[in-house]
Formats: C-alpha cells, structure tokens, sequence
C-alpha cells in the first residue's frame, strides 16, 4: 500500500492548480503572505493578504493582527495579537508579480512581545555586538513522515537496514523523497535565503539543509522562512515534516540544529585565541545553553544529547578537534587554519534560532 494512502493532499490532482496561477494578476494587486511562530515556539502559521501598493521595506507593509486565541497565544475574550513585518522574501508559490513572504514579530493586545516574540532580544543582543560582526551557519536536520506518522519510505510493520549506508546516499534503497530536498532548495534560493546546501542524513528519510554564514539577526529570519517553505512544498506531496529531535526510539539518530558561530577577530590571523576564550566561556553557561536550546528548556533535547549517535551529554559539556561527540567541535580545517569558526552541537532540531543566536552573542561577546 502507498505510505501516503491515507493523505487527502496526496491524492489531488496538483496540475489543476496550474491554470488558475497562469491567469494574469492585476498590476495594481500583489498578494502577500504573512508568517509567524505560534505560541508552541516551534512551529509556523500564516495567512494572506492583497495589498494595492508594493512596500519598499519591512516596515512599509501593514501592521496585521490575527486571532492569537487559537494559536496558544491569547485569551478568547481579548484575543487580537498584532503582526509586525520584520523581513521580506519573493514569493515561490506565486512567483513573479511581486508576491512576497513577510516574516513577522508578534505582539500582546498591549504591544508587548508575546512569549514566543525572541526575535527583539536577539535583535537588541545583536546591535549591541554589531561592531565585533557576528556571523551564524545553522545546519537543520529533519525527518520525513508519511500520514501515519512513520518516517517517510519505511516499512509499514518493520524497520529499514541499520544506519551506515544513507548519509548523503545515493540510490532508491537509501535515499526517499530527494523530490521535495530539490523543490524546497530552489524555492529557497529563489525567495532569498541564503541556503548552503543540502544532503541525506544518517538516518534513511532524514534529511538535512545548511542556512548561512550571514551577519546578525538574518541567518535566523532566513531560518524560519526555510522552515515554512519546507513544510508547504511536503504539504504539495502530503508527506509530513518533523523537527522532532528524536522523532524515532532506538538506536537511530536524532535531529540537531548545530550552530556554527564566529566574530570577526576568530575569523582573522591567530583566531583560534579568540575561539578558545570563546569556549571557556560557554563551559561555564552550559546549563543557560542547554535551556535555551529547545522550545522546552531542555526537555526535548534530553532525548537526543545522550552521548550516542554522534552527540554530547546534556548534562556535560565538552568540546574537540573534529569530535562529533562533543558540545562544541573545532572543525579540523579551522585548528590547522588557526582561524574561523566554532560548531555548537547542542541546539536541537526544533530549536528557536533567535534563542540560539541570542545565547551565543551574550555569552560570548557580551560577557552576560
């Protein structure tokens, strides 16, 4: 039986839809998409909007609001939440036209951040440490599942060969769904993001995409528009995408968001001093790191930093030359260097990447 048997997005007849998006669209119209991270702190919800005039920047679009009521942000009875743009990408569902994608801050009824809002601590950390030029480079980790909830391509009452044959693997015996990895990495080059990359990871319908290097607050923006386009293109196949970080038991691995960081002065001659003050100072702010990690403080990361499957332990830090089993790794070709950059291991897969940034640049630049 076809995994995907069960799905009703599946079984639509996705060229229908082709007709409707050649029809002209009224020079005077452009339509518009406004995103947002939900009250879980995980995941995404949007909705859209036509505009008559084409904004020039983030803050020429609409202030919107929305019913934060059903989305674990707002009580029924005073449940307006505002949506404040923050960054713009070309629309690749509508492409051309001007349509855009427009990420965006959330707010109270009284105009403070909701819980989930760590965008505006991490821009303020950000501007605070502008002149040291801190750069982010989030490898994100992923699992395809079809809709009963089995990672994508396995057997329905069993388990495929052990790991070792599919990382980065080539084959119909390995890899599964390549179709949706290529539709989401041209979609994301055509929106704007800054995508580095892609491959198969080690566990088979894992899958992994790299966002960055880029300064500042933009490698994290860039993050979560990639994550939403992930998930409306599998939407298109009906296959379903899930950051869980250890979305199997056993002795499978689990899904990271490793975060790969670097100022200035570690990317300059000798900066491998500035790398290694750098990791003294995350050895003392583990727990902090740790807590700041997952949407759940931890909670959902205790599942997969076990020690195994190429992971630290979450209750020790640790930190190493090319160790995949560390809390921080110094990449091989950054000791030999003598300059570059740091990977932090711990962040897992459904992280916030605002929470991740924020942590790294306080601890590490700003001595919090």
């Amino acid at each position: 039986m076809n995994s995907l048997g069960h799905s009703p997005n599946a079984k639509l007849d996705k060229t229908i839809l082709e007709k409707y998006l050649r029809l002209p669209q009224p020079e005077d119209k452009l339509q518009v998409t406004y995103i947002w991270i939900d009250g879980t702190g995980e995941h995404v919800r949007a909705k859209d909007r036509t505009l008559n005039f084409l904004p020039k920047s983030p803050k020429d679009y609409p202030i919107w609001n929305y019913d934060g009521s059903s989305t674990y942000q707002a009580e029924g009875s005073n449940s307006d939440t505002f949506l404040n743009p923050v960054a713009v990408y070309k629309d690749p569902f509508r492409p051309g036209a001007n349509n855009t994608l427009v990420l965006c801050d959330t707010y109270k009824y009284n105009k403070e951040p909701t819980a989930t809002n760590h965008r505006r601590t991490c821009l303020e950390a950000v501007e605070r440490a502008v002149d040291t030029k801190p750069w982010f480079g989030i490898e994100q980790e992923y699992t395809l599942l079809d809709s009963d909830l089995r990672p994508f391509g396995w057997p329905a009452n069993g388990f495929p060969g052990p790991q070792g044959p599919y990382y980065c693997g080539v084959g119909a015996d390995k890899v599964y769904a390549r179709e949706i990895v290529e539709a989401h990495y041209r979609a994301c080059l055509y929106a704007g993001i800054d995508i580095a990359g892609t491959n198969a990871e080690v566990m088979p319908a894992q899958w992994e995409f790299q966002v960055g290097p880029g300064e500042g607050i933009k490698c994290a923006d860039d993050l979560w528009v990639a994550r939403y386009i992930l998930h409306r293109i599998a939407e298109e196949y009906g296959v379903i995408v899930t950051f869980d970080p250890k979305p199997m038991t056993g002795n499978w691995n689990g899904s990271g968001a490793h975060c790969n960081f670097s100022t200035l002065a570690m990317r300059e001659e000798n900066g491998i001093i500035e790398i290694e003050k750098a990791i003294d100072k995350l050895s003392k702010q583990h727990l902090r790191h740790i807590q700041a990690y997952d949407p759940k403080g931890g909670k959902d990361n205790v599942r997969r930093l076990t020690g195994h499957h190429e992971t630290s332990s979450i209750h020790d830090f640790s930190a190493g030359v090319a160790n995949r089993g560390a809390s921080i790794r110094i990449p091989r070709g950054v000791a030999e260097d003598k300059k570059g950059y740091l990977e932090d291991r711990r962040p897992s897969s459904n992280c916030d990447p605002y929470s991740v940034c924020n942590a790294l640049i306080r601890t590490c630049i700003l001595d919090e």
